[in-house]
Parts: structure tokens; C-alpha cells; sequence
């Protein structure tokens, strides 16, 4: 019996081995298909969410982003909206902002990017911080947490 299931797992790894080998050529191919299917997107934890609206000023887009309450296995009590300035940001940053366009205005935020300080002003009840505030590559972003 020993014997039987050596060479049994003998013979399975030598076909895992010629599979490998004969599908290893094609793997980049299909890593770019499957990276095309409808479904594959990364999750809005890493990209900030869905673009909401554009503000554009001379300069300077405000880029607000849909609230993401996304979780592991489901939607999250608590998530966060993000904000990107992009182009020729100014060093002093003064806005406010209405995240869910009821027209009433949810918060006020204010970045001195020269001390790296950023503040809010919440005045929806659901608005709770700043969790991260960093200049980017683009410009800067803001995350700012939120309640449902």
C-alpha cells in the first residue's frame, strides 16, 4: 500500500510537472484576458471609489468620490470618502463639500500642504475625521470617514 501511494503521488506531481510546462507559455495571454472579464476590478478600497463629480477651477480639479462602505464580506457600518485635488494645487486648500449631493453642504476641510496640516469641519452628523491626508503623485488626496 505504501508503494502504491508513493508511485500514485509520483505520477500526480509528474503531471502537475508537463501541465505546468505545456500552459506556462500561454499564462500571459490569459492573465491579460482574465484581466479584461466584466467582473475584475479592483476594489474600491485601493481606487477611492467611484468618481461622484468633477469641480474644475482654473488650475486645480477637485475630484469627489462616491462613499465606500466596502468590507471583505459585505458592506461596513463606517467607510470613507475621497477627495483628489489635481493640477496646480494651491498651498492652502479651503472647500466645502456636499459628498451626497442633497445640496446641503456635509463638511468644510482646510490643507496647509506646506506644514502638512489638513482640518475639518463636520456639519453632517455622519462625517466623523480625516483618516489620510497625503500629497500624490497627481496632486493631493484626502480621505475623510464617514457613517452610513
Amino acid at each position: 500500500m505504501k508503494k502504491l501511494k508513493m508511485t500514485a503521488g509520483l505520477i500526480w506531481a509528474f503531471l502537475c510537472l508537463i501541465l505546468i510546462v505545456i500552459l506556462f507559455p500561454g499564462l500571459n495571454s490569459f492573465s491579460s484576458a482574465a484581466s479584461k472579464l466584466p467582473f475584475m476590478k479592483i476594489n474600491a478600497n485601493y481606487t477611492g471609489g467611484e468618481v461622484a463629480g468633477r469641480f474644475i477651477s482654473p488650475g486645480c480639479t477637485l475630484v469627489v468620490r462616491k462613499p465606500v462602505f466596502d468590507g471583505l464580506f459585505g458592506k461596513r457600518n463606517k467607510g470613507f470618502i475621497q477627495l483628489d485635488w489635481r493640477g496646480i494645487i494651491p498651498e492652502n486648500i479651503c472647500d466645502t463639500i456636499d459628498y451626497n449631493s442633497d445640496g446641503v453642504q456635509d463638511f468644510k476641510i482646510a490643507i496647509d500642504r506646506k506644514n502638512l496640516k489638513a482640518s475639518l469641519v463636520p456639519v453632517n452628523n455622519k462625517v466623523r475625521d480625516i483618516t489620510i491626508s497625503t500629497a500624490t503623485s497627481y496632486g493631493w488626496a484626502v480621505r475623510v470617514g464617514i457613517d452610513k
